[in-house]
């Protein structure tokens, strides 16, 4: 296992039977944004936007997304030995520590992030069959997604190939009920509804043209994660090229579902009436006043596919970042095992059982963990600022440049997902990030294991005083948790 600098960009070919072409890494990437988030987007944005403030909402979130977006088209051709994506460029860029905490946020992240999936779609199914409840947290609901946990487990451990293949499958399932949704509301749009208080200077509830676009970002905040996906498991792509490919092409498709989504609605529904529409799948209530009760139901399954398909998606993210940061010596080393399918079974195992544990936590304290959600959702933004300001360095120091080649451009690209990955965290809130502080801090003891395992040095002095202060700022997090002071929830 190589651990040292020199080695960081020297990693193992991935079996043949893992290698994911052009269609399987976009449909990874798209498949991993888009979940249950573009089925509530007409009430969320509306709540606190006119149509006005969600359209430069919007700009103002494609800019910066597309930056990040291009940050991984560069640096999959860059640093083409580099696989695992923010973990990999976090890692080259700051050191084994800052490539350990990359790797473990977005690992924690995703699996905790997992576990609302499972239960959204028995949420969801709940309109069908009443017992799974619509919190999707009852005992039927458990054991409903507790299968289809250990069903998911049993297909990535066929290969990566075989469940890259069906989430193909279900990206396409899950993007036709959009469609659908976008040409029947386009049809039914209305544009004097849509210019109804266009800039929501009329409701005094949502405030100057600034707060309605800050209270939109919050929501662009979260409906992008995922956008790494090809980068993540840049190791089995077929072809290097592909990888930043599937990256853009994956943004522009989810940015243009997600406008369409969003500003049509507000054709077909004024502000205030989207605004008082429930939160969990209000485009079920855009589409319902347009065609009528199987409108509805439509947009039901069409939720259930996409957010069993993003389930998929992010289990083979999820186990992808911990098997490679393990190769490497940054996480133990069960973590890096292998079944003969060239699956990352070790990771894969530890990965589920997580979610199964956190899935009986839900029936009996669901608020707890809806408090590690909200956490676990600002700690997977961090790895992000770090690939912004890998793909800047990069550009700042020429590495990986010819000595007359242009620099310019990739210096504003990376220095704008840079600020762009920062303003996401903070938009998450001083208390989020705080508490993020308490996931990172528990992966110390991880990372002290496998170092020492490998006999390899732990901490730089620099690292040693960011490892001190991640604990003290737990140490903080969680008296204040304690006594009431800040609360996720």
């Amino acid at each position: 296992m190589s651990t040292d600098n020199a080695a960081i960009d020297k990693q193992e070919s991935p079996k043949a039977s893992g290698k994911l072409g052009l269609l399987t890494l976009t449909a990874l990437v798209i498949g991993s944004m888009i979940g249950g988030g573009v089925f509530s987007l007409p009430q969320n944005m509306a709540r606190g936007a006119s149509a006005g403030a969600i359209t430069i909402g919007w700009l103002i979130t494609g800019i910066g997304m597309l930056a990040l977006a291009f940050v991984y088209k560069n640096l999959s051709a860059r640093k083409p030995t580099l696989d695992a994506g923010p973990y990999a460029y976090a890692r080259a860029g700051f050191g084994n520590f800052i490539g350990f905490n990359s790797a473990w946020g977005y690992w924690v992240s995703a699996w905790i992030g997992n576990v609302s999936y499972v239960v959204l779609i028995f949420g969801a199914l709940s309109y069908f069959y009443a017992p799974f409840g619509a919190e999707g947290n009852t005992w039927p609901a458990i054991i409903g997604a507790s299968i289809c946990l250990w069903l998911v487990h049993a297909l990535v451990l066929m290969g990566i190939r075989q469940a890259a293949i069906i989430n193909v499958i279900t990206t396409i399932a899950k993007l036709g009920p959009i469609f659908l949704f976008i040409v029947l509301v386009f049809v039914a749009f209305n544009m004097p509804t849509f210019q109804l208080d266009f800039w929501g200077t009329e409701a005094l509830s949502l405030g100057s043209i600034t707060t309605q676009v800050q209270s939109t970002m919050l929501v662009t905040l979260w409906v992008f994660i995922g956008i790494e996906g090809a980068s993540v498991d840049s190791g089995r792509a077929r072809k290097r090229s592909d990888i930043g490919t599937a990256t853009i092409l994956g943004f522009v498709t989810v940015l243009l579902l997600y406008l369409l989504v969003s500003l049509l609605s507000l054709g077909v529904m004024s502000q205030p009436e989207l605004a008082a529409l429930p939160a969990a799948a209000s485009m079920a209530n855009v589409l319902e006043s347009v065609v009528g009760p199987w409108g509805s139901v439509l947009v039901r399954i069409g939720l259930v596919i996409s957010v069993a398909g993003a389930f998929l998606s992010w289990t083979l993210l999820a186990a992808e970042i911990p098997y490679r940061a393990a190769q490497e010596g940054i996480l133990p080393d069960f973590f890096a095992k292998e079944n003969d399918n060239g699956s990352p079974s070790g990771s894969l195992w530890v990965t589920n059982i997580c979610v199964q544990a956190v899935l009986f936590l839900t029936l009996y304290a669901n608020s707890t963990y809806l408090a590690l959600f909200y956490i676990a959702s600002t700690a997977i933004l961090v790895p992000y600022v770090f690939s912004g300001a890998y793909a800047l360095k990069l550009a700042v120091t020429g590495e990986s440049y010819a000595p007359q080649e242009g620099r310019g451009r990739d210096m504003a690209i990376g220095g704008l997902a840079t600020i762009y990955g920062s303003w996401l965290v903070y938009a998450a809130g001083p208390t989020y990030l705080l508490m993020c502080a308490i996931i990172y801090a528990i992966g110390i003891p991880v990372y002290l294991w496998a170092r020492n395992s490998n006999n390899e040095r732990a901490f730089t002095p620099a690292e040693m005083l960011i490892a001190l202060g991640l604990i003290g700022a737990a140490i903080v997090a969680a008296y204040l948790m304690w006594t009431g002071a800040i609360s996720a929830l």
